[in-house]
């Protein structure tokens, strides 16, 4: 296959992918006003999705880097066809939950080898094209989803059948492609080494981490509310049974930050990441209030507003813990990045599902943007102690970045490192010597 026309296609079925991710949300209120079920279970339908791609994120998320893109894929790309066809024939919710397990575990294995692929197979004067199309498809991919979910919903009569049967039919030729496109990658030893989940945080990144933590947490914590808990809120609270309204407003937060992706790196890690805390806070407050006044605009806004937060601090985490690992490290450290990301996506959901029949919903959902807006808050403040620190210790002795030697102050920014002693341009080498 040309490799204009894998690209393509490629990036066509890595769409498929994440379009799937987020079409499962406007039905599942449907799916519970069909089939009678309370919202815990539909919080644990939703929520298992997240632990199902966390697993194979962790197990399989490397796999490509050492038998190939091609073979990952296919796989990847016929157990997520299998997930399409459960969802498709699924007549109770036992088979949605099973179905969206399947989906998490199809998801995780494909999340990583499509992105590479993507840079991979990218016309050589447009790489970062490839880089652009995996850094924000997994977000603006969720948000469509559950938008043309929702207008299928609004304007046909068998949505599910509809929205499942096009989505089988992508991933097929996903798989196609995946067949027909040139391998990228060299097999080389070491799969099965590769395989056994690796959570580590580099010394020099310790105190970054801990610190990021909480503003991760309130971020997906966030994410989760939108995806798991918005459905229910407007057909319980605001009496709204409009799938096109439902789709919309769950579209706001991912859709945010999709755009907010695209823009956000010009600002330095830091500033990303207080940033984001900060939006989490506001974006919170406004869905309290646009709960406690039912006022659905104000859901909207918050959702918007969230979504920055949610793509800005994101962004800001990994970028701010990059240059302080190894490059055989960040492997172990992005993989805690995203336990802590995919835990807060799901767990919080699942509780606040099991107290919504004994608290009501409206007071299980303030109380829940509430917890955001307390665990952000201690991100934003430990996100300021760090911030002092690395002044500190900017002004004691500049940072070396790992990989090439160059000085990274407390902005991000990179520069010449210079001897203490004489101001002279020094390399990598030369400090490890004097070490």
């Amino acid at each position: 296959m040309p490799p204009e026309v894998a690209f393509g296609g490629t990036g066509l079925a890595f769409a498929g992918v994440t379009f799937a991710a987020g079409a499962p949300t406007p039905l599942l209120v449907l799916f519970e006003h069909q089939w009678g079920f309370h919202a815990g279970i539909l919080t644990v339908a939703f929520a298992i999705y997240a632990f199902g791609l966390l697993l194979s994120l962790l197990v399989v998320g490397s796999l490509s880097d050492y038998i190939g893109r091609r073979p990952v894929l296919i796989g990847a790309l016929s157990v997520q066809l299998l997930a399409m066809a459960m969802f498709f024939f699924a007549s109770n919710i036992e088979w949605v939950i099973a179905a969206r397990a399947v989906q998490g575990l199809a998801t995780g294995a494909a999340f990583s080898a499509f992105t590479a692929a993507l840079v991979e197979l990218a016309p050589p004067r447009h790489r970062e094209l490839g880089a652009v199309i995996g850094s924000v498809a997994p977000a603006g991919g969720i948000g469509l989803g559950a938008l043309l979910t929702g207008a299928a919903i609004q304007f046909t009569g068998a949505p599910a059948k509809i929205v499942f049967a096009g989505l089988a039919l992508v991933t097929s030729l996903g798989i196609g492609v995946a067949f027909l496109s040139a391998e990228t990658v060299i097999r080389r030893p070491g799969a099965r080494r590769a395989s056994r989940p690796n959570l580590s945080v580099p010394r020099p990144a310790v105190r970054e981490f801990v610190a990021a933590v909480p503003v991760q947490i309130g971020a997906w914590m966030f994410v989760g509310l939108f995806l798991g808990l918005i459905p229910t809120i407007i057909r319980g609270l605001f009496h709204i049974n409009s799938g096109l309204l439902i789709g919309a407003t769950v579209f706001a937060e991912p859709g945010a930050a999709a755009i907010v992706g695209l823009f956000i790196g010009g600002l330095s890690p830091r500033t990303s990441n207080q940033l984001g805390g900060a939006t989490i806070i506001v974006g919170s407050a406004v869905v309290i209030a646009g709960i406690a006044a039912r006022v659905l605009s104000l859901l909207v806004i918050g959702g918007l507003i969230g979504g920055v937060g949610w793509g800005s601090s994101y962004s800001g985490t990994l970028r701010m813990l990059s240059p302080l690992a190894q490059p055989d490290q960040r492997a172990g450290l992005f993989a805690a990045v995203f336990t802590v990301a995919y835990l807060a996506f799901g767990v919080p959901v699942i509780v606040a599902g099991q107290l919504i029949p004994q608290a009501g919903l409206s007071s299980t959902t303030t109380g829940y943007c509430v917890a955001i807006v307390a665990v952000a808050t201690t991100g934003l403040i430990a996100q300021s102690g760090a911030a002092r620190r690395r002044t500190r210790a900017d002004a004691v002795e500049p940072r070396l970045d790992g990989d090439n030697g160059l000085v990274r102050g407390s902005s991000g920014r990179l520069s010449r490192g210079a001897s203490s002693e004489t101001g002279c341009p020094q390399t990598l080498e030369a400090r490890r010597s004097r070490t």
